[in-house]
């Protein structure tokens, strides 16, 4: 249609042709536009031509074209009984993904246009959002919700067999492969009736991750995000609640109330456990849901280490929910449809979703007050929410350095493997570590390029001052050990040799770092006692003479203020007894 539309076109207007005519040349304009044209060309004192070609032409040989009017008229005909277009479905729109090297990236633009679109900033909003482990079914649960949420006038239930919107909903398949990565939201408000006026419904999907060795990080960064975009959160369990959901659980918890307490968020104000695929009784829906939940509960108090998980099941705002398995021909197609669901499981995933789309209006995010937030408000909360991962990533490269530190320290306490490290080879190392945590915290942070330069400044400086300190007691422990070497060798073996011997050897071995077995019962008579005499007091010697060498002094030249100095590579560590 395009293209004919091209082809009936007056060149002049750019507009389809009205009244066509056709000149000399065989080019067609508006009867009107040509006329226009040619006046402004006579005007001017010019021959009247053809727009296009610039043939002269005189205005005697212009003929209207009743063909290409015929034509026109068509066309404009069709175009107006031709169906509309159909518009591109709406999908989920991803607002945060994980890279391979697990690092999030969260979509502010996409968040933005969600929660600050016009009709939604000044409005109270309710986030429904879905945790879990992967392919546990997350998707096929928010598309249910997507449609009931749609069609909330359907008061037969006919909104669970609107399968033609299953391109318009969040993506789910069978198979092994997870189809979610990162966190997906519905981009449009799907709007439920509160106490108050009108609530701006939204659902979001996350990634799921039960895998906290792994993952922990990444999980935790995930958990930071679900909690600031729900009000409504449901944790999708399959078969029973399991020691890997309530370690989850705990983990959530915990990062609900650093959230909250951050952001000035209610951290977790309602809370579903909804077991998929139950199959342990016959009991199904919301009084199954409140027998299993009563039995979690039994078997928490049984042992110590379970507050955290208990007090937030006990509280008013968590419920429980039981779903019995689907049917294994609705798991064996990859596209599962309503015919396809056991009628058990048709039923009460009807039930769970109809009562968490009653509960919506007043389900609405509020901060740590109470107080109703809007869609404009809670932007702001996420915006406050990547200093607080920023912080996390902070602390844990910090953590992160500290445990290298100890592990240098516990590696470097026998006396041959310190003596083995100079002060200046140990600096060059902890540097050298130091800026591989700086690079990979870099990589990590999230913000403007000034705010994360800023960041970086202040973890250099305190990881600078954790080396320095380490440094200190190394140099402390280098001297000890140095001196402790050289007294041993002197009461040892250099009893054998007697004075000049045992002074040459003493320099020799002490130089090497060289530890060598005690042998105080080997020398005999005055000769050995002379000779333990003075290999002690050129170990004494030898070791002074080195951590002498070894200085720390502080400088403002090219070394940098504070900098420690070791010339001990430039220095012989004995230069003769007498000095």
């Amino acid at each position: 249609m395009e293209g004919l539309w091209e082809d009936v076109s007056c060149s002049i207007c750019l507009d389809i042709l009205d009244n066509p005519v056709s000149i000399k040349c065989g080019h067609n304009f508006c009867h009107q536009c040509l006329s226009k044209y040619w006046d402004e060309v006579l005007a001017q004192g010019e021959v009247t031509q053809c727009p296009e070609c610039r043939q002269p032409c005189a205005r005697d040989h212009v003929m209207p074209d009743t063909r290409l009017r015929s034509v026109v008229e068509k066309i404009i005909e069709m175009e107006q009984k031709a169906p509309p277009a159909l518009p591109e479905p709406i999908k989920a729109v991803q607002v945060m993904d994980v890279d391979k090297d697990q690092h999030l990236l969260t979509n502010e633009e996409a968040l933005s246009c969600c929660l600050e679109q016009e009709t939604v900033r000044s409005s109270p909003v309710c986030l429904i959002s879905i945790i879990g482990e992967q392919r546990g079914g997350k998707s096929f649960l928010m598309s249910h919700l997507l449609r009931q949420l749609r069609h909330q006038e359907a008061s037969d239930n006919s909104w669970m067999t609107w399968e033609e919107e299953a391109e318009s909903s969040f993506p789910f398949r069978d198979g092994m492969d997870t189809v979610t990565k990162g966190v997906w939201m519905w981009p449009q408000p799907l709007w439920v009736q509160g106490p108050q006026g009108k609530v701006a419904v939204f659902l979001v999907d996350t990634e799921g991750s039960l895998d906290l060795q792994q993952h922990m990080e990444t999980s935790i960064k995930l958990c930071v995000f679900s909690i600031l975009l729900s009000s409504y959160q449901i944790f999708n369990i399959s078969s029973k609640f399991k020691r890997s959901e309530e370690d989850y659980l705990e983990m959530f918890i915990k990062v609900t109330r650093e959230v909250g307490n951050t952001c000035n968020l209610n951290p977790l104000q309602h809370l579903d456990l909804l077991v998929r695929d139950w199959q342990l009784s016959h009991d199904y829906g919301a009084e199954g849901g409140r027998k299993y939940l009563d039995h979690i509960q039994v078997d928490l108090r049984k042992s110590p280490g379970h507050d955290t998980v208990l007090q937030v099941l006990q509280a008013e705002t968590t419920q429980c929910y039981l779903l019995p398995h689907p049917g294994m021909q609705f798991i064996g197609r990859s596209e599962g449809t309503l015919a396809d669901m056991s009628e058990p499981f048709r039923h009460h995933l009807r039930a769970y979703v109809t009562g968490v789309v009653d509960s919506a209006g007043t389900s609405f995010r509020t901060n740590s007050k109470g107080n109703v937030l809007t869609g404009g408000e809670l932007m702001e909360r996420i915006k406050m929410a990547k200093s607080f991962a920023n912080i996390r990533t902070v602390q844990r490269i910090k953590e992160k350095y500290s445990e290298f530190l100890q592990e240098q320290d516990e590696s470097t306490q026998a006396m041959v493997q310190c003596l083995k490290v100079k002060l200046s080879k140990m600096r060059q190392h902890l540097d050298q570590k130091l800026q591989d945590f700086k690079q990979k915290c870099e990589a990590e942070l999230q913000g403007k390029e000034a705010q994360k330069q800023e960041i970086l400044k202040e973890l250099e400086k305190d990881l600078g001052e954790k080396m320095e300190a380490y440094l200190k007691k190394y140099q402390k422990r280098y001297r000890k050990k140095a001196m402790m070497a050289g007294l041993a060798v002197g009461g040892s073996a250099l009893a054998l040799a007697g004075g000049a011997i045992g002074a040459v050897t003493a320099g020799m071995i002490a130089a090497e770092v060289t530890v060598m077995a005690s042998g105080a019962a080997v020398g005999a008579g005055g000769l050995g006692a002379v000779g333990a005499g003075v290999g002690a007091a050129v170990a004494r010697f030898v070791a002074r003479r080195k951590t002498q060498n070894t200085t720390v002094r502080y400088s403002k030249g090219t070394a940098g203020e504070g900098e420690v100095i070791d010339d001990s590579e430039n220095m012989p560590l004995l230069r003769g007894v007498n000095g």
